[in-house]
């Protein structure tokens, strides 16, 4: 224990400082002669030479020390040495050697040991590694070296990543005859995890237990944080397990009583979820399907007792981003259900879920998210909204293309039922289905109720109507929809000028029919063969070859390129027209030009030459086509996305 002497801003007031050192803090006194009381925090301030012997203090206090004696052993304060250690870290960063910290200290007399503690921690931070090895140089000339001044050099290696320098800082203390402690072994573990080096860490777990040293709250928690490298959630949890074990059995409050305990292990155990949470969200954004392993590792986490929140569940959450991470997502949804409050659930959680549900192709799952939102909140926004709008969008889409038109109506009354307001985007989705389908009875019964619900139709409404009409051979009720399409100013698209130009094909009115290219052209919007094979298919179901073929030749007069159905067709309207050579020539001409037929064109070939006598080469029709082979299509409930509602 020794004495510093120090002076007052005040100089007629005589102030004994006296400090010792207890474990790695350094208590100091203040006893003025005029008033005894407590300082409040000493600090070395900027200008150590107040720390100077002063004959003058010297003399006054010698006379009071014993005065004073049973006060001193019984009030004490903290010195602060971070404030001067970072003032004279400025002076020592650029020393090189031993005698460059003497040249730089020899004004400032037996400045406490736990200053430099401070200082070498300081210039650690300021990237001055050898700065601080010197100051250690320095101190093992004139100072007694204790584990705090090796700890704090180890904890400068570690800032600067210096990992080489490690074993010669121990070999160092060794020399010394200092002692490894605890504080010394977790600085070593998280040097070998800086290190990427985890596995070592449980090495100098042997290594503390054979020291007979007691693991404190930081090794249990560095110990995670190596578990926590290695991506090994398991392992955190056993090791948390028997921690745990260890602090209900009292065995770490026997071993190290100067700690909160208490306090400890609640923060314990908050690292360890959080390392866990960690962990699993790394497994959830790596390519390999880990979803199994994230459900098991949650039931091993309930079975342990650990205590979940709903932070926990939502951070998860936004981890899963894949279709096959529906399973994990599921079951946090009903997790985060089950622990608490509907509306203390997050909005935008709600929505990534009926998202990812979605994207899964699992819409009934997203729905009744929906609808328990409705029920028991959040209450959904405009993004939910549009969220489950897609999803029937995506049904409606398939209804669609697969002319399930049944099926594209009950979606629609669905959404009725739900609250939800269909869109034109929905509402031609149903259009198209039934007018693929055929069912005009449906199509215009449709429109109808978009109509009515002020929903405003575009050109795919009218065109799905129009084809819906032509399909139905009702050509004049076709004609007043264009009629009144044009008078709402809906301009026509490629496919309504392709349908009504097909309508007049099938009415025979030829005229009209160059009206309509011309009025495409002068809208900019050029004929394709779409375009030409309607018209020849519209000649064909009239039985009218000459017209079919006509067409056939203009299409070639517009450059546009016959492909396989325009020969297809007009195929079928010369057989049935009586022209079965002409149909024979086509057919021929078709197969040198590498265009490959159906099976049905070359039987008709074959079958009108035979009935007419005319000479059919079959060389020169190629081999016999194999019968293409038609789309699959799904029953209404044989479909995916048919099915009844899948549970959350």
């Amino acid at each position: 224990m020794q004495p510093l002497i120090a002076s007052k801003s005040n100089p007629n007031q005589s102030v004994l400082v006296k400090s010792y050192r207890d474990s790695d803090k350094l208590y100091a006194f203040q006893f003025p002669f005029v008033k005894i009381r407590r300082m409040q925090r000493f600090g070395f301030p900027a200008n150590f030479a107040m720390l100077k012997s002063d004959e003058i203090n010297r003399g006054a206090c010698a006379s009071n020390t014993s005065k004073y004696s049973k006060l001193m052993a019984s009030e004490k304060a903290d010195v602060n040495y971070e404030k001067s250690s970072n003032s004279l870290t400025s002076t020592l960063r650029d020393a090189k050697t031993a005698e460059d910290v003497a040249e730089l200290l020899k004004d400032y007399s037996d400045l406490p040991l736990p200053l430099f503690t401070s200082l070498i921690l300081s210039l650690g931070r300021a990237k001055r590694l050898e700065a601080a090895f010197a100051i250690v140089e320095w101190l093992k000339q004139n100072k007694t070296l204790n584990v705090w001044i090796y700890n704090s050099l180890l904890t400068a290696v570690k800032l600067n990543k210096k990992y080489y320098k490690v074993g010669d800082v121990i070999e160092d203390m060794k020399s010394q005859g200092v002692e490894l402690s605890i504080i010394t072994y977790n600085i070593l573990m998280l040097i070998y995890i800086g290190q990427r080096k985890p596995k070592e860490v449980f090495n100098l777990l042997s290594q503390i237990q054979d020291a007979g040293l007691s693991p404190s709250p930081a090794t249990f928690g560095i110990t995670l944080m190596a578990y926590k490298e290695m991506e090994d959630a398991h392992g955190a949890l056993r090791h948390f397990i028997e921690f745990r074990e260890k602090y209900q059995m009292g065995e770490l409050q026997r071993d190290s009583s100067e700690e909160d305990w208490d306090n400890e292990f609640v923060k314990i155990e908050n690292t360890m979820v959080r390392i866990c949470l960690s962990v699993m969200r790394r497994w959830l954004v790596k390519e390999e399907n880990n979803t199994t392993e994230v459900l098991k590792f949650l039931n091993s986490m309930d079975r342990a007792g650990v205590t979940m929140d709903k932070n926990f569940f939502e951070r998860l959450v936004w981890a899963c981003t894949r279709e096959e991470h529906y399973m994990v997502v599921r079951e946090l949804y009903k997790r985060l259900r089950e622990s608490g409050p509907g509306d203390g659930l997050s909005i935008t959680v709600c929505n990534h879920i009926i998202w990812l549900m979605g994207k899964a192709k699992k819409w009934w799952a997203a729905l009744e998210v929906y609808e328990e939102m409705l029920e028991k909140g959040p209450t959904p926004n405009n993004l939910s909204f549009q969220l489950v709008v897609s999803n029937f969008t995506v049904l409606l889409t398939a209804a669609k293309r697969r002319g399930l038109w049944r099926w594209a109506i009950q979606l629609l009354d669905k959404m009725h039922k739900r609250g939800l307001t269909p869109g034109t985007r929905q509402w031609n989705a149903v259009l198209l289905a039934c007018s693929k389908a055929g069912e005009t009875d449906a199509s215009i019964k449709i429109f109808q109720q978009m109509v009515q619900k002020g929903e405003k139709p575009t050109v795919y409404s009218y065109g799905a109507l129009l084809s819906a009409l032509e399909k139905g051979a009702l050509y004049d009720e076709a004609l007043r929809v264009w009629d009144h399409m044009q008078k709402l100013s809906v301009e026509p698209n490629l496919h309504a000028y392709t349908i009504l130009a097909s309508i007049y094909a099938q009415k025979g009115d030829h005229d009209k029919i160059e009206l309509v290219l011309e009025e495409m052209v002068a809208a900019r919007i050029e004929p394709t063969v779409v375009t030409f094979n309607a018209i020849i298919s519209g000649c064909a179901k009239r039985r009218m070859g000459a017209a079919a073929f006509e067409w056939f030749h203009r299409m070639k007069g517009r450059n546009v390129k016959p492909n396989e159905i325009s020969y297809e067709m007009l195929i079928d309207a010369l057989t049935h027209d009586g022209k079965p050579r002409l149909a024979y020539q086509m057919y021929v001409r078709a197969y040198n030009e590498g265009i490959m037929l159906n099976k049905k064109a070359y039987d008709a070939v074959v079958e009108a030459g035979r009935a007419s006598g005319v000479i059919v080469d079959l060389d020169d029709l190629g081999f016999h086509p194999v019968e293409r082979r038609k789309p699959t299509q799904i029953k209404n409930n044989q479909s995916d996305f048919c099915g009844t509602p899948t549970p959350v």
